[in-house]
């Protein structure tokens, strides 16, 4: 599983002229399903995520997580960032989990994440979504659930 995590005073998210989802100060996911990704690759990279001392402490330094200054989230899948580019100009999406186990792994991280943080806005999975936001820092980070977890 990987994610992107971008620091953001606000974000949102929309499908076909709807906005699906929004937030206010806190992290913009971008979260992409692998194949064979289980729920405890989810669970730890959720909890990585939820606990990244990246906001900024009264004395300006990046010492406070998303749920200590009380921050948002917007969950956005992106299959995208499991392309393979190795070989020619156009990417293959081979590594991407099959659709119904992503949805159901993106899903679930929207539900565990909503009982971590105050709000928890998301995309639609599979639609072609606009996204747009206020990267606060910036601050970008990506992260891949291999590199939290025990050797497969």
């Amino acid at each position: 599983m990987k994610a992107v995590i971008q620091r953001v005073s606000q974000a949102r998210v929309e499908v076909d002229g709807e906005v699906t989802g929004t937030c206010g100060r806190g992290l913009m996911i971008l979260l992409g399903v692998a194949a064979g990704d289980t729920e405890d690759d989810m669970d730890r990279l959720l909890a990585k995520i939820v606990k990244l001392r990246i906001f900024e402490d009264e004395n300006g330094k990046m010492n406070r997580s998303v749920q200590d200054v009380n921050g948002e989230m917007l969950v956005v899948s992106q299959f995208t960032l499991l392309a393979n580019y190795r070989h020619g100009n156009r990417p293959d999406f081979l590594q991407a989990a099959p659709p119904r186990e992503a949805k159901r792994l993106y899903e679930r991280f929207i539900e565990k994440a909503s009982g971590m943080v105050s709000h928890v806005g998301h995309g639609r999975f599979g639609a072609d979504m606009q996204v747009s936001l206020v990267n606060d820092g910036p601050v970008t980070i990506v992260m891949d659930s291999d590199i939290l977890s025990p050797a497969r």
